[in-house]
Formats: C-alpha cells, structure tokens, sequence
C-alpha cells in the first residue's frame, strides 16, 4: 500500500506538507525509507508525468484536427455538388452528429425526389384537358366560329404556359437540395441548339458555340436547358443570321453569354423584359414569362441574368450560375 511522506531533512527546505505539496514529496512502498531519497527524484517523477500528458495531447489534437479538416472538406463537397454524403468515420464524439446529417441528407433527398414526381403527375394530369380545349376551339373554326375558336386558342396557350411557368417553378432545385447534382453545359448547349437550327431553318440562322467541356454548374440539368432554351429561343427570334453562345469561368461560377445581331433593346426596356408578362414587342409570340423563368431559376441557383449590348451588334443575355 502506498503512502507519502515528506523529503527528509524538510527544515533545509521550505515548508513541505505531503497533502499540500505533493511535487515535493515522494511516494513510497510503507515499510520504504524515506530518507534514502533527494528532493530531486521527486521533480523527476513529476517531469515525466508531465511529459507524458503532453504527448498524449500532441497526439490527440491532430487526430481531432484531421477529422474536422476532413468534415469541412466533405461538407464542401455536399456543396459544390462533387459528392452526396459524409463518407468515413470519425472520433466517437463526431460520429453521431456524421449519422444525423447523412440521414437529414437522405430525407431532403427523398422531398425533392417527391416534389419532382408530383409536378410531372401534375404536367400530365392538365396537358389532356388543355388538349381538348385546343381540339373545340378547332372545331369551332371550322364551323365559322372564329371569334370564339380565337377566344378559346389565346386562353389555352395562356393557360399552357402558366402551367409550364408554375411547374418550372416546382421542379427547380437549389444547388444543396439535390446533393451531387452536376451537369456540364456543353451537351446541353449542343442539344438546344440542334433542335433550335431545325426550328429556325428556314431562317439559315448560323448558331456558333463556343463553350468548354470542363464547365459544370450546380443544379439539375433540366433546370438549366429550362434557362438556356428560353435565352436562346429568344434571341434566335430577334437575330438577323447570327447567335453566338459561350461560356466562361470566373470566381467559382459558370458565365454563360448568349449574343444576337438583331435590333437590341433600349436600355429603358432591360429590366422590364425579366418581369413576369411582359413583352418587347406584342408581334413577336409568346406570352412574356420566357425571361422571367430565367430569372426566376437563376435566382432559385443563386445566379443571376443580365442583359447589356452585344458586341455583334444586338442584345448580350449573361446568365451567371455557380459551378
């Protein structure tokens, strides 16, 4: 059993108190004798006890350390979209918190995957009864009820495109509520405007790309043909023969600029055009919501749209989306 007992000789030295002091005392086996030990042993025990806590802590700090610096670096893949969960395991006081978010991950994931199939149920479920009004108002032409038959059909695409606006609404996600979602701008920059040179042939419009392969942005890749094919729809209206599409990257964002040589548009007109229903020419069709879904979408990504003079000589639309 052990016991303490003073330093021998404690007169030579400050007052020393077993119970007080004990880097000045010594522990001993009873039975030992005390006085066959120096004052010196006992700074010495303390020493390596001291040393020995230090290196525990050395070593525990960077272990605590290189798990935190590995929780950031997955967090921020959660948010640039380069991954979808908290992969690892980590120090037994983190490891809980690692499951609550990787389940909170998972849940989010099952909402939006949810939203997702009822904005489609419900695209399919107001597409047949917008067709059958399309079908009467055709009727009702051929039976010389042009009034009508023209009542019917503006009423019906109205509806048609409210529909698609609302939608487009539902369905956009932001970047962090689809983790990992990715999409390069390229294929589909190369889609929309395959398509957009079969609507426009008889236009000969010429539609340069110039956009890189390596450029991602965060998000759905419906969302952004939703935003590219109603840019690209628009100025392939105004153009006179030329489009040009490119894409940059600057400051961890994708800059996408869709250029025309058609009339442009009055800098007075520049920020009306993005609001909802509204028009720069009443000739041109469409109901106006073209823009304001862009603008709707890129604010929903956190991104922006603007509109400034082309260098080719008509409008400049860039839209700005993190990547």
């Amino acid at each position: 059993m052990a016991a303490f007992f003073p330093v021998a000789n404690p007169s030579r030295y400050r007052s020393l108190d077993a119970w007080t002091d004990p880097v000045n005392a010594l522990v001993v086996s009873r039975g030992a004798r005390p006085a066959s030990f120096h004052i010196r042993a006992g700074h010495r025990n303390f020493s390596h006890f001291c040393y020995f806590v230090h290196a525990c802590g050395n070593l525990a700090v960077p272990r605590w350390t290189l798990a935190l610096g590995r929780l950031r670096r997955q967090l921020s893949g959660l948010r640039d979209g380069s991954g979808d969960r908290i992969d690892g395991t980590y120090p037994t006081e983190v490891q809980p918190l690692v499951n609550d978010l990787n389940s909170l991950l998972e849940h989010r994931e099952l909402i939006v995957r949810r939203a997702l199939a009822k904005a489609g149920d419900l695209a399919h479920g107001l597409k047949t009864p917008l067709a059958v009004l399309a079908q009467e108002a055709e009727r009702a032409a051929v039976a010389g009820q042009d009034e009508a038959a023209s009542t019917i059909s503006l009423q019906v695409d109205r509806m048609r495109r409210q529909v698609d606006y609302h939608l487009t609404q539902a369905r956009a996600t932001k970047p962090g509520n689809v983790p990992g979602a990715r999409c390069p701008v390229l294929v589909s920059i190369e889609g929309l405007t395959r398509t957009l040179e079969k609507i426009y042939a008889a236009r000969r419009l010429a539609i340069e790309v110039d956009a890189s392969p390596v450029h991602f942005i965060r998000g759905q890749r419906e969302d952004l043909e939703e935003m590219l094919g109603n840019l690209l729809d628009n100025v392939c209206k105004w153009a006179k023969s030329n489009v040009k599409i490119q894409s940059a990257q600057e400051n961890g964002a994708v800059v996408l600029t869709v250029d025309d040589d058609g009339p442009g548009l009055p800098v007075s007109m520049r920020n009306q055009v993005l609001e909802r229903g509204v028009r720069a020419d009443e000739v041109a069709p469409g109901s106006g919501l073209g823009l304001a879904i862009v603008r709707d979408l890129a604010q929903l990504y956190e991104g922006t749209i603007t509109l400034e003079d082309s260098p080719i000589g008509g409008l400049r639309a860039s839209l700005r989306l993190p990547s």
